[in-house]
């Protein structure tokens, strides 16, 4: 049996679609799903919803969706969790892979095989190839090799899984805001990607579609955006299986709307929601899909 822990978004949803019988959804209490979950439960008391989940006869755990960081009452925890504490504390200072890679280590301890939201939907995997009318020149292969390079990089610090790239240059870099909000900056004119701290070392969310704040500096004015394009990829070294990217047709539009000359997501790496409208959106806009492997030129 299969326990979907739903964030908000579009994702839990279209899992659920996927499913030959719906899974057990479950919510972290403070972030509604756009679906009715069966079953919301507290950080401060994971030890007892996992417990739970088990004696349900549940086997399996999907993440899909965005959550935030919750907010932690220590006078909460129950006695279940309470021998998880040191675990969690550590885990709500590190970054967002490091973070997963904690609350992953708890489920399986306690039984359970955690399933990535592709495992559960393949096809959300586009193949690779070029899948657009539109089609990327010399330099935005050059282009896609500086942003593979930039996102390694925020990898180094657990953080960002998107920038947008122009003639070489990084011109913004995601914030906690996500792509979509990097790509609303970029569009406006004397638009800046702003840097907000987050003292706990990052967002507790997206299996999330989880971004964490990065100094993004200046972003270009939209008049000088014309040619760049948009890389995604995940982290490298990242657990799979939670906060893997994913783009869908509100990102074409920001995208097109931005000015950009095509998208570039890894392939295996990226999910893609709604493939064929993302694909009418960037034809009609005249923008590229590259689902690019990873170091290919």
């Amino acid at each position: 049996m299969l326990a979907l822990i739903a964030g908000t978004g579009d994702l839990p949803g279209e899992l659920i679609k996927r499913l030959p019988e719906r899974p057990l959804v479950c919510a972290m209490r403070g972030f509604t799903p756009a679906i009715d979950p069966d079953l919301t439960f507290r950080i401060e008391h994971l030890g007892s919803f996992l417990t739970d989940l088990r004696n349900r006869g549940v086997t399996h755990i999907c993440m899909a969706g965005a959550v935030r960081r919750p907010p932690v009452d220590p006078a909460l925890i129950d006695a279940a969790t309470a021998p998880l504490v040191p675990r969690l504390q550590l885990a709500l200072t590190q970054g967002d892979d490091a973070a997963l890679r904690v609350i992953i280590g708890i489920m399986e301890e306690t039984g359970f095989t955690v399933l990535a939201a592709h495992d559960v939907a393949p096809d959300l995997l586009p193949g690779a190839g070029v899948l657009t009318r539109a089609r990327p020149s010399q330099h935005h292969a050059t282009d896609a090799m500086v942003g593979e390079s930039c996102v390694a990089q925020m990898g180094v610090a657990d953080a960002g899984q998107a920038c947008v790239i122009r003639r070489g240059d990084v011109i913004a870099r995601e914030t906690a805001q996500g792509t979509d909000a990097m790509l609303r900056a970029v569009s406006m004119p004397g638009g800046q990607a702003t840097m907000a701290a987050d003292p706990l070392g990052g967002v507790f969310g997206s299996a999330m579609d989880w971004v964490v704040d990065l100094v993004g500096g200046p972003v270009q004015p939209k008049a000088e955006t014309g040619g760049a394009i948009l890389f995604k990829a995940p982290k490298p070294q990242q657990d799979r299986r939670a906060d893997l990217p994913l783009i869908g047709p509100a990102t074409a539009r920001a995208s097109a709307d931005a000015g950009m000359a095509g998208i570039v997501i890894e392939a295996g790496g990226v999910m893609v929601l709604d493939l064929a409208q993302v694909l009418s959106i960037l034809d009609d806009h005249g923008l590229f899909l590259w689902v690019r492997p990873r170091g290919d030129t």
